[in-house]
């Protein structure tokens, strides 16, 4: 993800529908999850949320597939984000896009 973000800062992400899916064979979703989510948030990008926190468990392929509310997670992140990308569109089309302000970065070491 840094290289995906840092080589992309040309490209305008602002209002791109993104969501981090996380699986796991047992702990360390969370932590992971949250980390991902602030790649998106850094970048004005709206994210898409579940039923519950965006993650599966089990150690392969198949073992996920037996994971029911993981799965049913799933489903519903696929629900909800196509729902918002839709939104989103139709609010660009009627609204138009709000205006961006360039950024500024401050530094506190004078």
């Amino acid at each position: 993800m840094d290289r995906l973000f840092f080589s992309t800062l040309n490209i305008d992400k602002t209002m791109k529908v993104g969501a981090a899916v996380v699986s796991c064979r047992r702990g360390g979703n969370t932590a992971t999850f949250d980390m991902l989510n602030k790649y998106f948030t850094m970048c004005g990008m709206p994210v898409a949320s579940s039923q519950y926190w965006n993650m599966v468990h089990g150690g392969t392929p198949e073992k996920v597939l037996k994971d029911e509310e993981g799965m049913q997670t799933m489903r519903t992140l696929g629900h909800n984000m196509a729902f918002l990308m839709k939104s989103i569109q139709m609010g660009k089309e009627k609204l138009g896009i709000s205006k961006k302000e360039k950024t500024i970065f401050t530094s506190f070491h004078h």
